[in-house]
């Protein structure tokens, strides 16, 4: 009797682990098609960075002043909140870029990049987290879309950046080619 009791319990105990694998095997296997993103858009983000004669249009500060170690700015801290806009002009913006970049080579113009891309608009609404190496000397250059909340729950992907134009010192502009590659 114990004997068959045992053998009830073996087969109720495998017959719950093999379902249970099963159920994980399926949730864990998203289909993600590497060459076909589940969302794309195009920006492109303006820097106008605070000097002594545009503290009215300004969209960005220098918080902490480069260092001595080369002469590409290693060390420089700016913190920002950009306008994003759908086209190359200083046009109604669509979403604002918020956070900070750093100079982070002292042998090329190098930054490291932390921001949020925030929508209110009536197309997006919510968030986009955006970080890593922009290597400025490169045509193109991919930076990790680490998450987002609203519209953008928990996306993952990649923003592609391309310098768009650098007509002085204190003014630059970036087209962010955005793909999503996990949307929910």
């Amino acid at each position: 009797m114990a004997q068959i009791l045992y053998k009830y319990y073996l087969f109720i105990l495998l017959s719950i682990l093999l379902i249970h694998s099963f159920v994980t095997f399926a949730h864990s296997k998203r289909s993600i098609d590497e060459t076909k993103p589940c969302k794309r858009i195009v920006l492109y983000y303006h820097d106008i960075l605070l000097n002594d004669t545009n503290i009215d249009n300004a969209t960005s500060a220098t918080v902490a002043n480069h260092t001595q170690l080369g002469n590409f700015k290693h060390g420089m801290l700016v913190v920002f909140d950009d306008p994003m806009t759908k086209d190359n002009t200083l046009s109604p913006p669509v979403a604002r870029a918020q956070g900070f970049y750093f100079y982070d080579s002292k042998n090329e113009y190098n930054a490291w990049y932390s921001y949020t891309l925030i929508f209110n608009s009536s197309e997006h609404k919510g968030t986009i987290n955006i970080m890593g190496a922009d290597l400025m000397g490169d045509e193109t250059r991919d930076l990790s879309v680490v998450g987002g909340t609203g519209d953008f729950f928990m996306t993952r992907g990649i923003a592609t950046f391309r310098t768009d134009g650098i007509p002085n010192a204190f003014y630059f502009r970036v087209e962010m080619d955005i793909k999503l590659y996990e949307c929910y």
